[in-house]
């Protein structure tokens, strides 16, 4: 059984930024790929960045949606069993509940049926 609790949403203004973070339990973390996923009100839930696990060595190959590309970057830390995303520039449409969750394998696509684990979610909320 793997537990994700997500940290750092909040309150802030457009333009700001904000970190979340995703602590994991498990100790094979490192070999799966991890993502953010978010769902704003009245919306689908919608990819937002993913990172592999480690491909080669402590390597990681990191992708995301093209709304948020050049603003949000995922990381990880497999130290520490946590997945990080920092949220630069953000805008009043980045509002909604993000989530974290655990890939089944090594790579994972940007669609919800890749991912079997889920955090409850962490609610960003942007002012314009």
């Amino acid at each position: 059984q793997v537990q994700l609790v997500e940290s750092g949403g909040g309150l802030v203004q457009a333009g700001g930024s904000l970190r979340l973070s995703c602590a994991a339990s498990g100790r094979t973390f490192s070999s799966y790929a991890m993502g953010w996923f978010r769902q704003a009100p009245g919306k689908e839930r919608e990819f937002v960045a993913a990172i592999t696990g480690a491909i080669s060595w402590s390597s990681h190959y990191t992708y995301c949606a093209d709304s948020v590309k050049g603003r949000f970057t995922i990381s990880r830390d497999n130290a520490k069993n946590t997945v990080y995303l920092q949220m630069n520039s953000l805008k009043p449409e980045d509002t909604a509940v993000y989530y974290c969750a655990k890939a089944r394998g090594l790579v994972a696509g940007t669609k919800d049926d890749g991912y079997d684990y889920w955090g409850q979610g962490t609610q960003v909320t942007v002012s314009s």
